[in-house]
């Protein structure tokens, strides 16, 4: 068996391609989507209605439940834009996505930790403001009594990496589609070296063992960053263009 699997992809639709032309050719069983789909000053549009056609079971992210919870006032600025950018019904779709999703009695899919999307699975906030792994003793009570599943997918922090959990099994992050850093992020300055490369992962399953491939494809970031800025967000241009708001 052989899954793709992608996430926070913010409204990249040229990414979003990208990722779909590559793993078109990778032999995949199924895909899954771990969540914030379109908060980005990009295609947040095209993006919901490339991935409503698509039909791909979806995890629900902080940003795509924020795009109904909150008020304007407290929406970061990209999220608005793809609030004011989506239709009423659109927006409902993606608040009524599940906050996570047993995809298979193997994988548990969910966008942060089990109990909380807007909070990091394998990541910890340092007091200089930089992600860094997480204690395992946190992670264990982040996981709860999913560190009994065999498989955890998560998203939110848009870093790649595969983690042997506290309970044996494997917790994967592909890493984000199309926003190497959210630039609307406080954090966003401290955050380590990036890229802008589109990123997903192959979740396989090999004589009763789950391994994986992180994947990081060249697409024309050149012509997303320029959207960016046409747009009148540059800070989002230098980091779609960099994987830095530096």
């Amino acid at each position: 068996m052989r899954i793709a699997v992608i996430s926070d992809i913010h409204g990249n639709l040229m990414a979003l391609e990208a990722v779909l032309s590559d793993l078109a050719s990778r032999g995949v069983d199924a895909t899954i989507n771990l969540g914030d789909c379109v908060a980005g000053p990009l295609w947040p549009r095209e993006t919901f209605e490339l991935l409503a056609d698509l039909g791909i079971p979806t995890v629900r992210g902080n940003h795509d439940r924020w795009i109904v919870d909150r008020p304007d006032a407290q929406m970061p600025p990209a999220g608005l834009f793809a609030r004011q950018a989506l239709t009423e019904a659109q927006r409902a779709t993606l608040h009524a996505l599940p906050a996570t999703l047993q995809f298979t009695p193997d994988i548990l899919a969910v966008h942060g930790t089990p109990a909380d999307d807007s909070a990091y699975l394998l990541e910890e906030m340092t007091e200089d403001g930089r992600l860094a792994p997480a204690r395992r003793a946190l992670l264990a009570e982040r996981l709860g009594e999913a560190a009994a599943s065999p498989v955890v997918l998560c998203g939110h922090s848009h870093r790649q990496a595969v983690v042997t959990g506290p309970g044996g099994g494997m917790i994967l992050n592909p890493g984000s589609v199309g926003c190497p850093v959210f630039a609307d992020s406080p954090a966003a300055a401290g955050l380590e070296h990036r890229s802008p490369h589109a990123r997903y992962a192959v979740l396989t399953r090999h004589n009763g063992r789950w391994g994986a491939e992180l994947l990081a494809l060249e697409y024309d970031w050149d012509a997303a960053a320029r959207r960016a800025n046409e747009l009148g967000w540059p800070r989002w241009a230098r980091a779609l263009a960099t994987g830095s708001v530096e």
